[in-house]
């Protein structure tokens, strides 16, 4: 009786490992200072661009070689969050940079987050692609977006790229008006970005 319930309260941890939350140890992919994001768009009278000066990620993979697997193309990364602050947007003139932030209701809402949700990766001739679906939370609003990105092995590190169509007005934001109306800048802008990744 003695040896049973000995045996018992050493298999008993075991048994709750499960109901315990028990997890396999995860890696972060580290986002590199020469990632860059950035945003075009066009005016009644000319093209603009402004580009954000803080980005943020985290990327949580399965293990320390993600980067290998992914080009092999296994789901080697769980999670991704990315995070910009508005505040950060630079477009090069101080007078759009104002207008652009009010657009983006920043005062409210700081920063522009994506979390991926899930994701699909193909093998290409050279490297990787596929399509990001997330929710995208931008002045107030989250709606579920799909982004299409590439992905190629820069000597070690994940170097992923792509762009988004963005109609500001599908997030009840105003596209921003200069010289009392006079200057418009136009509701679709593109949303690009180069983000290198290391483990």
């Amino acid at each position: 009786m003695r040896h049973y319930l000995r045996t018992a309260s050493l298999a008993l941890p075991l048994l709750l490992l499960p109901t315990l939350g028990w997890k396999a140890a995860s890696e972060t992919l580290t986002l590199q200072p020469t990632s860059k994001l950035w945003v075009e768009g066009t005016s009644t009278i000319r093209s603009w661009s402004c580009k954000s000066g803080d980005v943020s990620a985290v990327v949580e993979a399965t293990n320390a070689n993600a980067v290998t697997q992914l080009f092999t193309g296994e789901k080697a990364v769980k999670a991704v969050d990315v995070t910009v602050t508005s505040d950060k947007l630079e477009c090069g003139n101080g007078t759009m940079n104002d207008h652009m932030k009010n657009a983006l209701k920043i005062k409210d809402f700081p920063t522009i987050d994506f979390r991926v949700g899930n994701y699909d990766i193909t093998r290409t001739s050279v490297g990787i692609s596929g399509t990001l679906n997330g929710t995208l939370s931008l002045g107030g609003v989250k709606k579920p977006i799909a982004v299409a990105a590439t992905g190629t092995n820069e000597d070690g590190a994940l170097r992923v790229v792509g762009s988004y169509e963005l109609k500001m007005t599908d997030f009840d934001l105003k596209p921003p008006t200069l010289m009392f109306g006079r200057i418009k800048v136009g509701e679709t802008v593109t949303v690009k970005f180069d983000l290198i990744l290391k483990s």
